[in-house]
């Protein structure tokens, strides 16, 4: 395992406190993939995990929202493989991201983690909980939905014009993408975008259209509904958060209601007039509620004791 930060933040004073805005990218060897990596915020507990939507990178995280996190806990962000600064090539399957995230946590040589998901990072942070439990404590799913969930085959037609639209900012797309068409959602969302580019320096580049067509695949191969295709979700016994919009477009609501009733100890969280980022709706309160959750030390019942999924479920 190596490990390694670029060049230019290696005169960072050691006393020095970074957040979202000034963390150095560090970058580590596993699996044969440089991954890159920032870690802020305050170190000594769990540390919480970030797993990026579709084609995002580090820089596609609301600070108001990680530096929320960083007042409490240790925040840790990283590109999965072939995603913008990280080498390698996006694998087409969630089940091989998975794969390639919990290389990337063991070779940080942390014993024990808090994972959040957002949208594709939610199907990764899934098959993280199920296929490596004894390293996850808690979970957080957000803007997703389970393996064959409803309208999830396929991008949603919704999804589908929006992706395909002309932006005359490229950043608007976000505003379609994460809010809904009410002046209140859109302010949000206007408002979200001036925090989006908070980080001036050292951001990172964006992604290439390999990276797309290869979540796409992968988005596919995970969407397709087949008999028993939710059984997996009764293995993932972490305690679980699921948060979304109440008017989700891009991954509907009602994955989110789905993924509640079929995980073993799982509460829901809809917020109103919300899109697929109503964490960036309401960013203040969606911290708050993470907190809590992650804050509370009840341990699930001996019966719900962690188990090991098996492969082919």
């Amino acid at each position: 395992m190596m490990i390694h930060s670029r060049p230019e933040m290696l005169q960072a004073r050691p006393e020095m406190i970074h957040d979202h805005q000034t963390a150095p990218t560090q970058f580590v060897e596993a699996n044969g993939i440089r991954f890159a990596y920032r870690r802020f915020g305050k170190s000594g507990g769990v540390p919480l995990v970030l797993n990026q939507h579709f084609t995002g990178t580090m820089d596609h995280w609301d600070p108001a929202v990680t530096n929320g996190f960083a007042k409490d806990r240790e925040v840790i962000l990283f590109n999965n493989a072939g995603v913008s600064s990280s080498s390698g090539e996006v694998p087409t399957s969630i089940e091989e991201m998975a794969a390639n995230a919990i290389a990337f946590i063991r070779a940080l040589e942390l014993s024990k983690i808090d994972v959040l998901g957002f949208s594709i990072g939610g199907f990764v942070a899934q098959e993280i909980a199920g296929h490596a439990s004894s390293l996850v404590r808690k979970l957080i799913l957000v803007g997703t939905g389970p393996r064959g969930g409803e309208g999830m085959a396929s991008l949603t037609p919704e999804a589908q014009q929006i992706f395909g639209a002309t932006y005359e900012e490229p950043d608007h797309l976000w505003l379609a993408v994460h809010f809904t068409k009410s002046e209140a959602s859109q302010a949000a969302g206007r408002d979200f975008l001036k925090r989006f580019r908070l980080r001036k320096e050292n951001r990172d580049p964006e992604v290439n259209e390999k990276v797309a067509l290869a979540q796409l695949e992968a988005l596919g191969k995970w969407g397709i509904q087949f008999k028993g295709s939710y059984d997996y979700l009764k293995t993932i016994r972490q305690p679980t958060l699921v948060v979304n919009g109440g008017k989700d477009v891009i991954i509907y609501s009602v994955n989110s209601f789905i993924l509640q009733q079929h995980l073993p100890d799982a509460q829901l969280i809809l917020y109103p007039d919300a899109n697929h980022g109503s964490q960036y709706q309401y960013p203040e309160l969606f911290v708050r509620h993470v907190s809590m959750f992650l804050s509370a030390h009840e341990e699930p019942k001996a019966s719900r004791g962690p188990a090991q999924r098996q492969p082919g479920r």
